[in-house]
């Protein structure tokens, strides 16, 4: 059986038009975050590709304890809602403890589970509660028919709108590769499938006091994962992305965003349902 998840006029499963949730790493500044949400709706629109926005209000888990992190809680979120509200596009932003889950679900239209919490049951089950919309992102240290335990976790609260996003398996120190077997493997739970192409080519710690990344091999993985049969592609974001504070080597540069997406496009729409 094939699940379909919904989030306001966008619907996110096999059947569906090829979604994109994209958005720079974290919200740098308001201004910065709304620019860019602006970019993408106006691109997304040309294109006829559904679109959800993402960004990070914290980034719990940065390499060095002087990264940069993001404006907080109360302050990230009400730069999200204000944007989910002026511009009138879904929101998409990761928690990561459980006080953050409350306040969160009031603003986000869809909640994400970071790689590294994946496993932790209350978490899960607590984010699940809130009935809102789940993103699981795999961890690195996952097989891909691992997912189907988390599914269960959230399923035992009475939530089947999930959303299974692929990242990549950490491949020795410092990398991390993409199985495509685990696309099908993970379809097989008759969930969405996204694949989030930008982390997946992330160099973690690879910087040294940062992550490094290999952006140069996005839009090949990306196509490819596309042909794949996923259900929605996952992409970071920034106009200037060797200046960005948070995960620039692996972001891709908004004004070359519009020539893969109709690639992407073209290959989703050229597939067999």
């Amino acid at each position: 059986m094939h699940h379909t998840v919904n989030i306001g006029d966008i619907a996110i499963g096999v059947d569906c038009p090829l979604a994109l949730i994209a958005g720079p790493c974290v919200i740098e500044n308001g201004g910065r975050a709304r620019k860019i949400a602006s970019f993408l709706k106006a691109l997304t629109h040309e294109l006829g590709i559904p679109f959800v926005f993402k960004a990070s209000y914290d980034k719990a888990n940065r390499t060095s304890i002087h990264s940069f992190r993001g404006p907080g809680l109360a302050e990230g979120l009400k730069i999200l809602e204000d944007i989910k509200t002026d511009l009138e596009i879904p929101i998409i932003s990761d928690v990561h403890s459980m006080d953050e889950i409350e306040p969160a679900a009031k603003v986000l239209d869809i909640i994400q589970i970071p790689a590294f919490l994946c496993r932790q049951t209350d978490f899960i089950i607590a984010v699940s509660q809130t009935q809102k919309p789940i993103n699981i992102k795999k961890g690195q240290f996952l097989a891909p028919w691992d997912i189907t335990n988390i599914i269960d976790k959230v399923r035992s609260t009475g939530n089947s709108q999930i959303l299974l996003t692929e990242r990549g398996t950490m491949f020795g120190y410092n990398n991390l590769v993409v199985d495509f077997r685990s696309f099908q493997e993970m379809q097989k739970t008759g969930f969405p499938v996204i694949f989030d192409a930008t982390h997946s080519i992330q160099l973690p710690g690879g910087a040294g006091t940062s992550s490094g990344g290999q952006r140069d091999y996005v839009p090949m993985l990306a196509r490819a994962a596309v042909a794949a049969g996923v259900d929605a592609i996952f992409l970071e974001v920034h106009p200037e992305p060797d200046q960005a504070r948070c995960d620039g080597p692996n972001s891709l540069k908004l004004d070359s965003l519009e020539g893969l997406l109709s690639q992407l496009k073209t290959i989703r729409d050229a597939l067999p349902r």
